[in-house]
């Protein structure tokens, strides 16, 4: 038994393929019978691709006009990619193959393990939905993915590229009769006819050319050439202008990086500029609170000395009125001394004439002349204590090393007393 192989590009309706709305050729009744074996969120789908790259090309972007928001938005307003791709996989037609045959359910044993195997085959093109159709004439699959690179230098390094991701399976483009989608079609179908022979189905290859053609097939023949040369032509002309666009791109982010640099530099040099000023008015104030804080301690070190110096004077002054009253207190203490000892030589003889006077009326006036001059000398005794004790109360008044004039008094008759007592004894 032999089979065609269909692949073909689809328009990526997913509309369609999940029959939101059913077109004409559809047979409602038997939409139940799809198989759906892939159906994932598109935009979910992105967030797992590329999320991670997109957050990594933001960081490194200066300027926030230039970080992308969504990469998701960024394709689908991009004229060079698409934001998924389509296949459509059929095997035989609706003469052989038709809906409710033997051959059709063949055929769709074959459309999932293709793929099963697909993604296996294809790491670089992310499946996001695969939907077997049984509600149309003939059993075909439509097959959507994204395709995905990593590693690029620049923009994200993920992001989506057919080209690069066929070229990861070695799918060159070699001109327009040869491009990197034709080789990487025509190794599918391998991959599909080596499927069908385990179920024992070969492939039957269309010729790529018959002669027997009418002019006006043939016409349209060589017509749907020249459209899928110019189309060629078109893909090979977009992808130069996306090359272009991407230097364009990379020259104004060197130039945008050159600019960050020098605004970056005259930044830091403004920055410089100003710590400096700043340090300058910071010296400058100090200085003037060092220069104010100078004469302060200047003016409160003459005003110091000044006192120190009245003080001085004060001190000399209180030493000489204190050496006056030593001498005063020394003269009074002799005084005092002589008049106790004429006192008490006065006492003696009084009581030695007392006890030989009886009867002699001359001697009684002697005594009697004698008490007159102890009472005198008993006042003037008096009188020479008083000042004695307000000369102490001055000298107390004065303080030199911590001892007041008096206990330094008192100190220096103890010298002197010691030292006659001394000179008695010897």
């Amino acid at each position: 038994m032999e089979r065609t192989i269909s692949f073909m590009n689809g328009e990526g309706s997913i509309g369609h393929n999940t029959r939101r709305f059913i077109a004409d050729n559809v047979d409602a009744s038997r939409t139940k019978n799809n198989i759906t074996l892939i159906h994932e969120d598109i935009k979910q789908a992105y967030h797992k691709l590329f999320d991670k790259a997109l957050k990594e090309y933001n960081a490194k972007q200066k300027r926030k006009d230039r970080q992308i928001k969504s990469y998701y938005d960024k394709i689908s307003r991009s004229k060079q990619e698409k934001l998924f791709y389509e296949v459509i996989v059929q095997i035989g037609n609706r003469d052989d193959t038709g809906v409710g045959s033997s051959s059709a359910e063949v055929a769709t044993w074959v459309l999932k393990d293709y793929v099963k195997k697909f993604q296996l085959r294809n790491p670089q093109l992310y499946v996001i939905g695969a939907y077997i159709h049984l509600d149309e004439e003939t059993p075909h699959l439509h097959l959507n993915f994204i395709p995905w690179v990593s590693g690029c230098k620049r923009g994200l390094e993920t992001k989506t590229s057919l080209k690069a991701a066929l070229a990861t399976r070695g799918f060159v483009s070699e001109g327009k009769g040869n491009t990197e989608w034709k080789q990487w079609a025509e190794a599918e179908k391998d991959d599909i006819a080596l499927i069908m022979s385990r179920y024992g189905i070969d492939w039957k290859k269309k010729d790529t050319y018959n002669k027997h053609l009418s002019v006006l097939d043939y016409k349209k023949q060589e017509r749907a050439k020249e459209v899928a040369a110019l189309e060629e032509e078109l893909e090979g002309a977009q992808f130069v202008l996306k090359l272009k666009e991407e230097r364009i791109d990379s020259l104004e982010k060197e130039i945008e990086s050159k600019r960050d640099d020098f605004r970056k530099e005259q930044s830091e040099a403004q920055k410089k500029l100003d710590d400096t000023i700043a340090e300058n008015q910071k010296l400058q104030s100090e200085t003037t609170d060092l220069r104010l804080k100078n004469s302060e301690l200047r003016l409160e070190y003459y005003e110091n000395v000044d006192e120190l110096t009245d003080k001085q004077k004060e001190i000399e002054v209180a030493q000489k009125e204190a050496d006056k009253w030593m001498m005063i207190s020394d003269t009074a203490k002799l005084q005092t001394e002589r008049a106790e000892f004429e006192l008490e030589e006065a006492e003696k003889l009084k009581k030695e004439l007392l006890g030989s006077v009886d009867g002699d009326d001359y001697l009684k006036e002697q005594v009697i002349e004698l008490r007159y001059q102890n009472q005198i000398l008993k006042e003037e005794n008096r009188s020479l204590k008083d000042k004695l004790e307000k000369t102490y109360e001055f000298m107390k008044q004065f303080v030199i090393g911590g001892i007041n004039l008096l206990e330094k008094f008192m100190e220096w008759i103890g010298e002197k007393s010691q030292g006659c007592w001394e000179r008695k004894v010897m």
